[in-house]
């Protein structure tokens, strides 16, 4: 049990100066706009990629299943309207749904 709280305490010290490390390097000054950039793109390249990996992942393969349905019936909501994300979720559930009803 004392194993546990030992890593559960190393993660949060880990975790805290993770966090710290941004404010402490950057201070007060700007980002140069070529650095934001590729801040500002980093959330949705990780949300895709645990889209993606929740969606196709398996034990080392693809497993072809109702979710891919649904996250393709969410993309095409929100590329036909951007802004349309409850849309999206509630349009992928049914899909994903439907499909598993089906199977």
């Amino acid at each position: 049990m004392a194993d546990v709280w030992i890593t559960i305490a190393a993660l949060i010290v880990t975790s805290m100066m993770i966090r710290a490390s941004g404010p402490l390097l950057v201070g007060g000054r700007e980002i140069p706009p070529r650095f934001s950039g590729v801040i500002d793109l980093l959330g949705p390249a990780l949300l895709t990629a645990l889209i993606v990996n929740e969606t196709l992942g398996g034990d080392g393969s693809i497993e072809l299943n109702a979710s891919i349905a649904g996250v393709a019936a969410a993309g095409a909501v929100l590329l036909h309207k951007r802004s349309a994300v409850l849309g999206a979720i509630v349009v992928s559930a049914v899909v994903t749904a439907l499909v598993r009803a089906l199977t």
